[in-house]
């Protein structure tokens, strides 16, 4: 069995020791840094599959350690947020992490949430691409292009856009995506959804895309619009 390589970086050490120890007895490779600075040298010595970070860093913050992570890799980040700051988590999500989690947390809630994100890697699918208006979708390789260009999107977003574009013209349900794309339920006042369609929307028009178009039905859901 392969194990998934997690890079923990959080500057609370009890902590730190407390989930790698329960991960690892998940069978998951976990390597711990205290600070942003050390987890942004362990992400280009390391090739880890996902990143959990934690917000509040002594020194370099971890919006600021995200912004790094994104300019150099696509590896799904999780998130650690103090309860209560919504500031913090659509910040974070606006610059690209997949999903985020207050502290203080039940692990089996992070393990959920990492085990959901890993098995978008290994999902197998009988396509392996689909197109929608001026955008291609590769399955496989997990990319998308818009015309000639690649765009350059989170874990998350890429699910979200796959979802929407196995069914063009459907409105999917807040419920239904979140379950698909992000591998939970969808609670009240979750932003995270939100939050990621309009990064989608931005890319995609920033790439000049005039089909697909994603519309939000009010109080119901999203779906993709593909004009002829």
């Amino acid at each position: 069995m392969t194990t998934a390589k997690l890079l923990l970086i959080d500057d609370d050490r009890e902590l730190g020791e407390m989930l790698t120890e329960y991960l690892e007895a998940e069978h998951l490779d976990v390597a711990h840094r205290l600070s942003g600075e050390d987890g942004i040298d362990a992400l280009k010595d390391g090739d880890y599959q996902l990143v959990i970070l934690d917000i509040m860093l002594p020194g370099m913050n971890g919006l600021d350690v995200l912004k790094e992570i994104r300019a150099v890799s696509n590896v799904p980040t999780i998130m650690l947020t103090a309860k209560g700051d919504d500031i913090d988590r659509i910040v974070g999500l606006e610059l690209g992490a997949d999903d985020y989690l207050s502290k203080p947390f039940n692990p089996r809630e992070l393990l959920a949430r990492i085990k959901a994100i890993l098995r978008r890697g290994t999902a197998e699918t009988p396509s392996q691409r689909l197109e929608a208006g001026e955008v291609s979708i590769d399955l496989k390789a997990q990319s998308v292009k818009a015309g000639k260009t690649t765009l350059k999107l989170t874990g998350s977003e890429f699910d979200i856009l796959v979802c929407l574009a196995e069914s063009p013209g459907t409105v999917l349900s807040k419920d239904e995506l979140t379950q698909r794309a992000l591998g939970r339920k969808h609670m009240p006042y979750d932003r995270s959804l939100d939050t990621h369609m309009s990064n989608l929307r931005k890319k995609l028009a920033d790439a000049g895309v005039k089909s697909p178009t994603i519309q939000n039905r009010r109080g119901v859901g999203y779906s993709l619009l593909v004009e002829d």
